[in-house]
């Protein structure tokens, strides 16, 4: 294996797991990811010299240590640094000695030192997704629609903010946990959606984030098994999981509806129908729940080959109650044209302010399918044009394509 190709997986294998455990030790995020950005380009060169090592991880860690010592040096600060880091052994053995290292994994630990209340609640999913799940600053922006410059100084600020406010790097004690698990859960939740929603196939780190955000809420599940929303969520995501292989026929992009129920993952269908199961049995109702119960009778078309759409529009319902967002009023004008009629679930989009769906891609596509089964060729000519322009994926935008020029058909 090459060195770059053996550092790039390095970087999506390991990356967020070593910032977690240099963090952990040092108490300065910041300074963790740039020892460790610099561990990787040294890795590039060095790698391409000597060979790659057996242990890129722990190779990776030692050489970020020593990047930190350094940069303590040259800032004057070492004493500080160095009490706080506790070098071990590993930082002085030979690559050879710490072939078999075990890393510990501080994820869990991070994602909730980043939901702490010392911390701007409104940056708290933005920190877990960029110090613990390994996404960009660019990426997280465009999940909460700001520009990527104020979304970068907004992650410096939090960072920061753990660093001089010396925030323990430790779980919470068990009183703290509830108040931290809703954030917690809607970053790992961000994660999983950001890799669900990038389904081209060109970056396969895409579905390691999405195996990923699952650990993770299992973890949770783990440490708080009574936690009704956490196995919500895991049913969710494993219920979305088991349509992985049916959302793609030969690269081209296939709408839930049409994809083929053989291709789900009936194991992951019977797992998420256990986690809901339990979930309701603490009769915490939650979004999470209710999302997870709306793919749970889509799960259904495996077994009766139809959809519930009333039951479908009543769940939206709840839901929009729970958590009032566009993509619950759009998914409820869908189910509503599909239990009541093509005008009222285009009635229900209509009724939506202008402003939040100006720039919102489910909305225009959902309205220019209404229209062109209604017949309103030219407004849902107008409606895919605005669809396919806020399209970021290929293979959506392909089939988006693909249906406006079937309009005259």
């Amino acid at each position: 294996m090459d060195a770059r190709r053996a550092a790039e997986l390095a970087v999506r294998n390991s990356y967020s797991r070593l910032v977690a455990y240099l963090a952990a030790q040092t108490r300065d995020v910041a300074a963790a990811e740039d020892a460790l950005g610099d561990a990787f380009l040294i890795a590039l060169k060095t790698w391409t010299e000597i060979g790659v090592p057996k242990n890129p991880e722990a190779w990776l860690l030692v050489t970020a240590r020593h990047r930190w010592i350094d940069t303590a040096r040259r800032t004057q600060v070492q004493d500080k640094i160095l009490n706080t880091l506790k070098l071990n052994e590993l930082a002085s053995q030979p690559e050879a000695s710490f072939d078999g290292v075990n890393i510990p994994d501080e994820r869990l630990k991070l994602l909730f030192i980043c939901a702490h209340p010392a911390i701007d609640p409104a940056i708290h999913t933005p920190l877990m997704l960029q110090t613990v799940l390994g996404l960009n600053a660019a990426q997280i922006a465009s999940v909460f629609l700001v520009a990527p410059a104020t979304m970068s100084q907004r992650l410096v600020r939090a960072k920061t903010k753990i660093r001089d406010a010396g925030i323990a790097f430790e779980l919470p004690e068990a009183a703290e946990l509830p108040t931290r698990l809703a954030a917690v859960l809607e970053a790992i939740y961000a994660a999983y959606t950001n890799a669900w929603e990038t389904i081209d196939g060109g970056d396969p780190r895409h579905q390691g984030l999405a195996e990923e955000a699952i650990w993770l809420v299992r973890l949770c599940i783990q440490l708080m098994p009574q936690a009704p929303e956490a196995r919500g969520l895991l049913a969710l995501m494993l219920y979305c999981e088991a349509r992985r292989e049916a959302r793609r026929g030969q690269g081209a992009y296939i709408p839930l509806l049409q994809q083929n129920t053989q291709l789900w993952s009936q194991p992951m269908i019977n797992e998420a129908e256990r986690e809901l199961a339990q979930a309701a049995t603490f009769k915490q109702l939650g979004r999470f729940q209710l999302e997870a119960a709306i793919q749970s009778i889509h799960a259904q078309r495996a077994v009766t080959q139809q959809v519930n759409w009333e039951a479908l529009a009543l769940l939206y319902e709840g839901l929009i109650q729970l958590s009032p967002t566009l993509g619950a009023f759009v998914s409820q004008a869908a189910a509503i044209a599909k239990a009541k009629g093509l005008d009222q679930g285009l009635a229900r989009l209509d009724a939506l302010p202008i402003e939040p769906i100006k720039n919102y891609q489910p909305y225009w596509a959902l309205k220019a399918d209404l229209l062109k089964q209604l017949g309103r060729k030219s407004e849902a000519q107008q409606a895919y044009s605005r669809a396919i322009g806020l399209t970021e994926g290929f293979a959506i935008r392909e089939f988006l394509l693909d249906q406006s020029s079937r309009l005259d058909e």
